[in-house]
């Protein structure tokens, strides 16, 4: 019904933002990233979701295109509403998703609020087929194309959360590896990129 609305940020709340557009306040349900890049008093573009649920209206608001189309793919997979979709890009990017979904790594949305374990790999098992032929998140204009098995960048995430880092943390060094033979090597060029 919305595609976007563009106009001056009036309020910004812990989960919402309020934003006039010809005269109207239009309030949006907002991540932490969205609204960590929004300003009082300026204007704004935000990228809308009308979400429709048992009689209750909700517009919900995103800084990107990649940011609503990953909340519409997590609100389609069973059990996962709007507000824990909301919640997962709080914290993490789509290309966090993507990444995490492709290493196979529920570790990754540890730090999501209210999601658990179990959870998470029914996040990764419903989005793998979605995910499946999205670049990784490193492979981006202008830098090498990205030869690694994806069953290797796997065992690399795995590897490094046994040495005590976060899924999250793991599953970003990993995907920044452009080229590894083998996972002994992924997983100590991921460890230099760490060291940064």
């Amino acid at each position: 019904m919305y595609a976007y609305i563009r106009g001056i940020v009036t309020d910004i709340s812990a989960d919402r933002v309020v934003v006039e557009a010809a005269g109207v306040g239009y309030e949006l349900f907002a991540g932490r990233k969205t609204l960590e890049k929004l300003i009082q008093g300026e204007e704004a573009k935000l990228y809308t979701h009308l979400h429709l649920a048992e009689g209750v209206q909700a517009l919900y608001g995103f800084y990107s295109q990649e940011e609503r189309e990953m909340f519409r793919r997590l609100i389609g997979i069973t059990r996962v509403g709007p507000k824990l979709a909301v919640s997962v890009l709080s914290v993490m990017d789509p290309s966090d998703v993507i990444s995490a979904v492709i290493t196979d790594n529920p570790a990754a949305f540890d730090p999501v609020q209210g999601m658990g374990r179990k959870m998470a790999q029914r996040v990764i098992l419903e989005l793998k087929e979605q995910v499946k032929d999205a670049p990784l998140p490193a492979a981006k204009a202008g830098q090498p194309e990205i030869h690694v098995a994806e069953n290797i960048r796997a065992e690399a995430v795995q590897a490094l959360v046994a040495l005590g880092y976060d899924g999250l943390t793991a599953s970003r060094a990993v995907s920044a590896v452009e080229e590894a033979g083998n996972v002994e090597e992924l997983i100590t060029k991921a460890l230099r990129k760490l060291a940064r």
